[in-house]
Order: C-alpha cells, then structure tokens, then sequence
C-alpha cells in the first residue's frame, strides 16, 4: 500500500478521465481540483456528468477510443450501472496506456472488473481509506494500491456544516438515504431495498424517535423516478415525502438521523455528525460499512426481545 497526498504525480499526460457511477465521481472530481492538472479528457456518462460540471469541468474529448488512445494515463471509475468503464479499461490494455481505477466501498471488488465472464484488471487501483486498501491488497495482491486523503468526505463534511447554521432544529428529521441492492442476497419476495423499508418503518420505535418526526426518503442517482411512489402511499401513517434537496450535503444538514443499507451517503452522514443507522433485515449478508459507529436496527431488534 502506497500512502499518496498527489497522486497525479509522475503520471502520464494528458489524463484520460472516464466515469459514470457517482461514488468514485465524486472522489476523482474532488482529487482532480485539489490538484493543479488541467491536461485532462474525459467521456463522462450518467451520474459523473453532473458531478464533474460542479466540482471540476473536463472538457470532452470525443469518441471514447480516441481519448484512451490519445491518452497518457487513464482513470476510471468501477461502477455496476455501465459497461463504460470496463470498456476504458479493455481499451487502454491494447493500446498500452496505464490504466488506474478508483474503489470507492468495500463489496464486489472483483466483480467490478468483470463482464461477460472477462476480467480486465487495472494497472492500479486507487482509495480513500486504510479499510478500502487492506481489502483491495488482499483481492488483488499484484495491482499496486495506493490510498488517497478522502477529499471528497472533508468536502462534504465541511459544505453540510456551513449549510447547518440555516438548519438550527433538526430534530425529529430522519433521512433514508436509498439504493438499489446488488449483493446476492438469496431468493426474495421483493427486492432488498424495500425489505429494508418495511423493517425499517416496523421498527422505528427502537431508534428512540420523537412521535412528531419527518421522514425524506431520498433516492440513490441511479434509480428511476418515481420507484418509491407506491412505497409512501403504502404507509400514510407516517410522515413522509421525496427528498428534493439540490445535493446530499443539503439533506444531511437538515437530519437530524440518517438511516440506510451500506450507501456511501452513510459514510458522509457519519464524518458529519450525524447518528447513523443500518436498516438492513435479519438474515441479509451483514452492512460492509466498516464504521462502528454506525447503528445496526437488527441488533436493537434482538437486544429488545
């Protein structure tokens, strides 16, 4: 594991930036304006779009060939939502240009260089945290690692406190912050992240909660509108509405809790301050969150019997 405050340092130029999901958009936008490299490309897609047009604009290069073969170094993301990223990666092994992709959780890492059946590893592999490296050291001993101060955490971290100071009373506000449940979590009568809801919503009065509380559900950028209408008609017994806030820092300074399965907005709810709790049902593959902090509701269930 190499510890690396600049790690554009030594590469290759120009930079060829591609990404669709929005965990490791975020935290490549956020290194790359920490940085002075403004000798970048990128072929964004999806969720990255709009995070790299706030955070740090790169201008487009083209076809996706044509900015991997033109490029030094190229860095992606490893989401699941796309194959774009996988693509980059087949691309730049038979142009020979160095590949380097960033890890932003603690599940699948293997499964996030492969598709149909073909795995394409890259030169290296870059996180943000000591949990992270030990994880990706272990599943891919011959891909160098190398851990990065999280810019993106100290960011958010920073925006929701100054966003705190027009939310001085959150109490009673729960964010659910959702997403879609990709781990195998074996035959189930309906898709994981509504299991989670239901236990959720037939638990809450182990979390300790005022009767007076508004619940926002906000859902994860990869999923559909309207996914969780029917959900909230479900259950007018409780309070409920769609987050409409402009980004996550926004959501999270209004909370007063936040709850959810293992979503990286967890984490960012946490280094803010926020009380923390997993809403994942008895019997699930356990939260993959490393953060001890963080509440698990099934717990509470058991030491309540």
């Amino acid at each position: 594991m190499t510890l690396n405050p600049n790690p554009f340092t030594g590469l290759d130029m120009p930079l060829a930036i591609v990404a669709h999901d929005a965990g490791a958009a975020n935290l490549l936008a956020a290194w790359l304006s920490d940085s002075e490299i403004r000798d970048v490309a990128g072929y964004l897609a999806g969720p990255a779009q709009s995070i790299f047009a706030k955070v740090h604009p790169v201008a487009a290069g083209g076809q996706l060939k044509d900015i991997v073969a033109r490029s030094g170094t190229l860095i992606t993301g490893t989401g699941w939502a796309s194959s774009l990223e996988h693509d980059a990666r087949q691309l730049a092994r038979a142009a020979s240009v160095r590949s380097i992709a960033v890890i932003d959780h603690w599940t699948d890492y293997r499964e996030r260089f492969s598709r149909s059946g073909g795995e394409v590893l890259p030169d290296a592999i870059w996180v943000s945290d000591s949990y992270a490296s030990d994880l990706a050291r272990k599943t891919f001993p011959d891909v160098d690692v190398v851990e990065l101060p999280n810019a993106y955490l100290r960011r958010q971290a920073d925006a929701i406190r100054g966003l705190e100071v027009q939310e001085r009373d959150r109490t009673g506000h729960v964010l659910y912050v959702l997403e879609p449940i990709r781990n195998d979590w074996g035959p189930l009568s309906r898709p994981g992240e509504f299991l989670a809801l239901d236990y959720f919503a037939a638990n809450l009065d182990l979390l300790g909660l005022l009767p007076e509380l508004t619940i926002r559900l906000r859902p994860h950028p990869s999923e559909a509108a309207g996914k969780y209408d029917a959900w909230i008609i479900a259950h007018p017994h409780l309070r409920l509405e769609l987050d409409t806030s402009g980004g996550l820092d926004q959501a999270i300074a209004w909370s007063e809790t936040v709850v959810g399965c293992q979503t990286y907005a967890m984490v960012v709810a946490l280094a803010a301050g926020r009380r923390g709790v997993c809403s994942i049902t008895p019997g699930m593959p356990p939260c993959v969150l490393p953060m001890t902090e963080l509440i698990q509701l099934a717990q509470l269930a058991t030491e309540s019997r």
